[in-house]
């Protein structure tokens, strides 16, 4: 532990309360941010179905064929 002479200026008793009290106040403002500013993380805490992602990539063309080769035309036999 590097900062030991920290509790030779502050008193543990008030300096454990500040610090544990400012990395709560940290995390609720980190929640209330996150919950402020998106819209599925308060569906997700209230149980809410993730809807399904709509695909917006275009689906791959199907192959073409090669051109069949026609047989030579004979006349009809008249």
């Amino acid at each position: 532990m590097n900062q030991k002479e920290i509790w030779l200026v502050v008193k543990p008793t008030v300096g454990l309360p500040l610090f544990l009290g400012s990395v709560a106040v940290t995390a609720l403002l980190v929640h209330y941010s996150i919950l402020s500013h998106t819209t599925w993380f308060s569906a997700y805490w209230e149980g809410n179905a993730k809807p399904a992602a709509v695909s917006t990539v275009a689906p791959a063309p199907a192959p073409m064929a090669a051109p069949m080769a026609t047989a030579p035309v004979t006349p009809a036999a008249s």
